[in-house]
């Protein structure tokens, strides 16, 4: 029978709408959406290899476990069972910390995950959380805690109606957006240059969004904060600043005192940023009618990403372009995760109320850094990690040294993986728990859309069954969840499955109903789960409007522009300034930086055959006045050597970098033996984070400080 399927892309943030094209239950087309009113017809090539995840043969589609004789099918309820009697076991013995969870980006693009997973988290009762979080935008979930007062009250960049756009460190031409949901992202730069507007980048590499903007700076990585301390600095000394009601003025005041240390003469020594170039970037920045500073992995991975995003978000306050359109702005979703009548309302957040084992790392929202995950197996003591679960994440690729974590992950006693691939750390799993494939099921972006451009709705509704046999994310976490529980009362465990009446669905159907599109508050749109399945475009529900001070959630209503315990990381910053940084005097020459390419922004997606069409892409990136002193030619194979690891690997010599920077892509590295991806092993690479120090971190924030690595460059004799 044919059939017209329309939904949305969740393979990254964008959330682009899809039409696919069913004939005899195959997949014969794909094309976007050209009546979803926000991503207007645009597609990238990850959308219609939704096909290809469908169908790789590479899948898991059912439970396995690890034996003498290598990976054996088993039942799911064998699995959970035992399982389950492990856990309860292990932490009867050895405390509830004996448990660390990981979960991976994947998580947040599924809402069945993102809800049961929870539950299973809090029944876990263990201080050893981890996820993505902290090696991405964990600097601008604290900033937004401690500024704002809700760590997901993320400022999200007004790019249709802005008129000056400063990107730093980030490549949305690559991410088609990242914390700022926006699909047709090209369209919508050059519509700010069509508009008389302009939008600037400042970033070590000459992205493919920077190839295309009004201007491009290179900067050295790593000193992104004291460009901004410098900014600030001119806007004071010039009075560019407007008046806002809700700062406090001893706030404004210290941080005018902090600044002036900051001149542009001294920060262009060094940034690589000239004097005169600051200046006019922050004159025309103030001065524009509308304006945004937007940040993101690049600074956010820094030794200094929380003073970075602090920053950042002060420029936005203080030129009068927060919470303003065109500025920088907040979204309002059908299903409101931030608003404190919500039936939904996340954590508004907390940090640092308990810190890592070993190092002493501080907590955000209930999770540790994931630099300390392998140290924290590795330790032996109280409170030493003896079983990891991990649902939808590849750490040993997509964390700071892999290998050490690698190391790791052959020493515990127990571990369980939520995927569908036999990859480069699910291999190391006692049990893989496959869940259904993203065609398989519904969703509903919950995370998306607090982070979107535009507040929008959309339902996807499962194009395919899943086999039978097969199980959701879900319903695995439920059933394990609830075999837990009963293992734990000294209950018989079921010899069947544990069914739920409770679904993903329900949840959110409850909450549209009762969010602030639903009859609940009296809105015309009388949003609902059945609204949203009788509307396949999605419903629009407008601009991103004015939001403050009634969705300000600090105890006193006012934007906390300098928060008190953001003053213990100053004299860390000025130590660190006064250093200047010469790497080119060190035994590690040259600053490493990672990139992202659109077709493959999560490992797994290196085994869909189309995304992995064209020219390389594991290769390092050297400028060409480098490759000459290092003697070195275009696709030679150098070996590249950090504090914590070597690897071999091609060179591209090109002049997108900045002079003395070397980049090497994320997620690479299938070369380890013991996974089953047929095509991601064609394509192997390398993975920078053989060379990434999980010790390098942003001591303020523990989020993962792995952008500008010190590397040294070898020539392999011929």
């Amino acid at each position: 029978m044919d059939q017209t399927h329309f939904r949305s892309c969740n393979l990254c943030e964008a959330m682009c709408g899809l039409q696919i094209e069913v004939k005899n239950d195959t997949i014969v087309g794909f094309k976007g959406d050209s009546l979803d009113s926000f991503s207007r017809g645009h597609i990238c090539p990850k959308g219609p290899e939704l096909k290809s995840l469908y169908e790789d043969p590479d899948r898991l589609k059912y439970p396995i476990k690890k034996t003498k004789n290598g990976w054996e099918k088993v039942t799911w309820v064998n699995a959970l069972s035992d399982i389950a009697n492990q856990i309860v076991t292990i932490q009867s013995k050895y405390g509830n910390d004996a448990v660390a969870i990981y979960n991976g980006n994947p998580t947040v693009h599924n809402y069945g995950s993102m809800l049961f997973g929870q539950r299973f988290v809090s029944r876990i009762k263990s201080k050893n959380n981890f996820s993505a979080t902290s090696v991405d935008q964990l600097p601008h979930q604290l900033l937004s805690y401690l500024m704002f007062g809700h760590q997901l009250l993320v400022p999200i960049p007004d790019i249709d109606r802005t008129q000056y756009f400063l990107i730093l460190g980030g490549n949305p031409f690559a991410s088609n957006g990242s914390l700022m949901t926006v699909p047709d992202v090209k369209k919508r730069l050059k519509a700010i240059q069509d508009r008389g507007g302009k939008y600037v980048v400042i970033d070590p590499r000459k992205t493919e969004t920077a190839e295309h903007a009004n201007e491009h700076l290179f900067i050295k990585p790593g000193t992104d904060v004291f460009l901004l301390l410098s900014l600030l600095n001119i806007i004071f000394e010039n009075k560019l600043n407007k008046p806002n009601s809700l700062l406090k003025e001893n706030d404004i005041q210290s941080i005018q005192i902090l600044v002036k240390e900051f001149s542009p003469e001294d920060v262009s020594k060094i940034t690589g940023i000239s004097k005169e170039s600051m200046e006019r970037i922050a004159f025309e920045f103030a001065n524009a009618s509308s304006a945004v500073c937007y940040g993101r992995v690049g600074v956010s991975t820094q030794e200094f990403g929380a003073l970075c995003q602090w920053l950042i978000n002060v420029i936005n306050i203080v030129t009068g372009n927060l919470d303003k359109e065109g500025g920088a702005m907040f979204t309002l979703p059908a299903v409101d995760l931030v608003g404190e009548g919500s039936v939904m309302r996340s954590s508004s957040g907390s940090f640092n109320t308990f810190q890592s084992r070993v190092r002493k790392l501080p907590e955000f929202n209930d999770e540790l850094p994931v630099s300390a995950l392998a140290e924290e197996i590795l330790t032996e003591g109280e409170g030493q990690i003896r079983v990891l679960v991990t649902s939808a994440g590849n750490p040993v690729l997509s964390t700071p040294n892999g290998s050490k974590l690698e190391k790791a992950l052959t020493q515990l006693d127990l571990m369980v993986s939520f995927d569908f691939y036999l990859n480069e750390t699910t291999k190391h799993a006692h049990y893989i728990l496959p869940p259904t494939s993203t065609l398989e099921h519904d969703h509903y972006d919950l995370i998306f859309n607090v982070f979107a451009v535009r507040n929008t709705a959309r339902y996807n509704q499962p194009l395919f069954p899943p086999e039978e046999g097969m199980l959701h994310d879900w319903e695995i976490f439920s059933d394990l969840t609830k075999r837990i529980e009963l293992r734990r009362s000294g209950k018989e465990l079921p010899t069947e499955l544990i069914k739920t009446k409770l679904t993903p669905a329900s949840i959110i159907d409850h909450a549209l109903k009762s969010g602030p599109y639903g009859a609940k508050n009296n809105s015309d749109i009388q949003m609902s789960l059945e609204l949203l399945k009788n509307s396949p475009h999605g419903i629009d529900l407008g601009p991103l409007k004015k939001s403050f001070p009634e969705r300000l959630y600090t105890n006193d209503k006012k934007i906390h522009l300098y928060p008190e315990i953001l003053e213990s990381d100053i004299p860390r910053l000025k130590t660190k300034f006064k250093e200047q940084i010469n790497v080119s005097q060190s035994k590690f020459p040259y600053l490493l930086i990672g990139r992202r390419h659109l077709r493959n922004n999560n490992s797994w997606m290196h085994n869909l055959p189309k995304l992995m069409t064209g020219k390389p892409r594991c290769t390092m990136m050297v400028h060409p006045d480098d490759a000459i002193q290092l003697g070195i030619t275009n696709n030679e194979e150098v070996i590249v050597e950090s504090k914590v690891g070597q690897l071999k690997i091609p060179v591209e010599i090109t002049d997108e970098l900045m002079k003395g920077v070397v980049s090497i892509p994320h997620g690479f590295g299938h070369n380890r033996s013991g996974t089953s991806q047929t095509i991601a092993t064609q394509f192997s690479g390398v993975s920078i984070n053989d060379l990434t120090d999980d010790q390098i971190i942003d001591e303020f924030s523990g989020n993962a400080a792995f952008s500008g690595i010190q590397v040294k460059i070898i020539k392999i004799p011929s």
